[in-house]
Parts: structure tokens; C-alpha cells; sequence
């Protein structure tokens, strides 16, 4: 069941990827990640990422080791 204390939120520049993506392919392949989604219409492309193991800073780091910026949104 997901809480609030395991969806995580962060201001990305993620925009539409494709499933092939190097991104989406990472976000897929990690197991401790639930599930992720990205809001393409606004204009923080909002990252959401339910995770039970995954602390912000893994997260933020993940996706700035792909080339992209991400910072979390409180």
C-alpha cells in the first residue's frame, strides 16, 4: 500500500521519454522502485517515484548520473 512517506516528488527537465530511453530503461530495471510517472504538462516535468527503499537523495542522484537535473519538491 503506498503512503505518503514512500512517494517521492522532484522538479525534473525529464520531458517525454521514449521506453527505450536510457532513462526510462533504469527507472524500470531497478527493483526497489514501485512505480514512476512524470507529469509532461507541467512545467517542473514532475518526477514521481514510489519507492519503499529508495531515499530522495538515491533518486537524485540517479537521475543526474543519466544527464539530467533533479531536485526534490517538499
Amino acid at each position: 500500500m503506498e503512503t505518503f512517506d514512500n512517494i517521492h516528488i522532484f522538479k525534473t527537465n525529464l520531458g517525454k521519454l521514449c521506453p527505450n530511453c536510457e532513462a526510462s530503461k533504469t527507472l524500470d530495471t531497478l527493483s526497489e522502485i514501485s512505480l514512476w510517472t512524470i507529469d509532461h504538462e507541467d512545467i517542473d516535468c514532475v518526477l514521481r517515484v514510489v519507492s519503499e527503499k529508495l531515499r530522495p537523495s538515491t533518486i537524485i542522484n540517479i537521475i543526474k548520473s543519466l544527464g539530467y537535473n533533479c531536485t526534490e519538491l517538499e
